[in-house]
């Protein structure tokens, strides 16, 4: 097994996760994981939706279970993250919610363009009806947006907008080159996310295009499973490694107290 953290994992507090959240600890460790982190959806607020992310009651309570997790398993690492949406209308709702909470590192995520969840099957007929070198452009325009605000450690699922295989239609190396630019300059790390493997697309998010760029731009890179059970713990590491170490990567960065550790990667797969 790779010997690499899990910084992306949910919990059934999100209303689309299953499992005790003790047994993706358990699971982080039996794998030997060096360390493991949740970073469940943060409430949302612009709509309400409780299989998308937990109600704004249940946050305290989330964030109550992972410490006692932390005292139960105090000879390990069990970090407190949190995935929020950029939501460019709510933006001091959030940092006002973050700043209420210690969080070891927050991702940030991109899952709506207006109104259009972008990731849901139940609008994916949309991309259909839109030009798809547009939605790129849309998308990556939120995620530099976002990392702009200051309020995210790390972008994660870069890429999420090839969920279902859409590809553009033109080179999008400069869009992608602005990007990495982007989040050198706003100090935001990205993450290597191996969800996109199970989806459509069949694919780790980023890219491998993508990620040279990144590298090529000194972007971190942080891991994660994205996972929704808990034997979906470090699902795929070997190939998420893989692709570090093939975009030219030889560190990444762990989080505590929202401060970045460098760390140097493994040398190969084996």
């Amino acid at each position: 097994m790779i010997k690499l953290p899990d910084y992306h994992i949910h919990t059934p507090f999100c209303g689309h996760a299953g499992g005790e959240m003790e047994e993706y600890v358990l699971a982080a460790r039996g794998m030997g994981l060096p360390e493991m982190g949740f970073a469940d959806h943060l409430p949302l607020f612009h709509i309400e939706d409780p299989t998308l992310a937990m109600a704004h009651s249940d946050l305290p309570l989330y964030i109550d279970k992972v410490h006692e997790l932390q005292e139960a398993h105090a000879d390990y690492p069990v970090r407190l993250g949190i995935e929020a949406d950029y939501i460019s209308s709510h933006l001091g709702e959030l940092a006002e919610t973050l700043a209420l909470y210690e969080f070891d590192y927050v991702y940030g995520s991109v899952h709506f363009i207006g109104g259009w969840g972008i990731d849901q099957s139940r609008f994916k007929f949309e991309f259909e009806r839109r030009d798809i070198n547009e939605v790129y452009e849309s998308y990556f325009g939120l995620v530099m947006a976002a990392a702009r605000t200051g309020l995210f450690d790390v972008m994660t699922h870069l890429d999420v907008v090839k969920k279902y295989g859409h590809r553009p239609t033109v080179d999008m190396k400069p869009l992608f080159n602005e990007v990495a630019s982007t989040l050198a300059k706003s100090n935001v790390a990205i993450e290597l996310n191996a969800s996109g493997l199970s989806r459509p697309v069949g694919e780790i998010y980023p890219s491998l295009e993508i990620l040279e760029i990144m590298h090529a731009h000194g972007v971190p890179i942080t891991f994660g499973s994205d996972a929704h059970k808990p034997s979906q713990v470090g699902r795929e590491f070997d190939k998420l490694l893989k692709l570090a170490l093939s975009a030219g990567y030889t560190d990444y960065v762990g989080f505590a107290g929202r401060e970045r550790i460098p760390r140097p990667l493994p040398a190969s797969v084996d």
